[in-house]
């Protein structure tokens, strides 16, 4: 089973058990995070498309860490005039680790399994 979301403006393509790494969220260490703009969803080869996002389907995950990604050199020149700037840049992330994808079909096998 797997999931398409989408969260920090990008989308993501998440399973259980997967390490993804998102830009910054506000979010601390050891944390549970719910992401609900779910784009699409797999399961057994059943696919749920949303219209824009499925219905009834949220993908839990736990704030493993924050850090900096590698750094990146921001040159800018124009040629003949001495302009010449150099500029590094560490774009922040935070490292989750996705522990479930609930869908409504879950849900309602797990109320069946208390009732019976």
């Amino acid at each position: 089973m797997y999931a398409i979301i989408e969260s920090c403006g990008k989308q993501y393509k998440v399973a259980e058990g997967d390490v993804v790494f998102f830009e910054k969220l506000d979010a601390e260490e050891g944390k549970k995070v719910t992401f609900d703009n779910v784009i699409l969803v797999s399961d057994e080869g059943k696919v749920q498309v949303g219209n824009p996002y499925v219905k009834g389907v949220k993908v839990e995950g736990k704030v493993v860490s924050h850090g900096k990604g590698k750094k990146i050199i921001v040159f800018k020149m124009k040629a003949k005039k001495n302009y010449r700037r150099k500029q590094g840049h560490r774009q922040p992330y935070t490292k989750v680790e996705i522990i479930a994808i609930k869908t409504a079909t879950k849900k309602a096998e797990k109320q069946e399994k208390v009732e019976a």
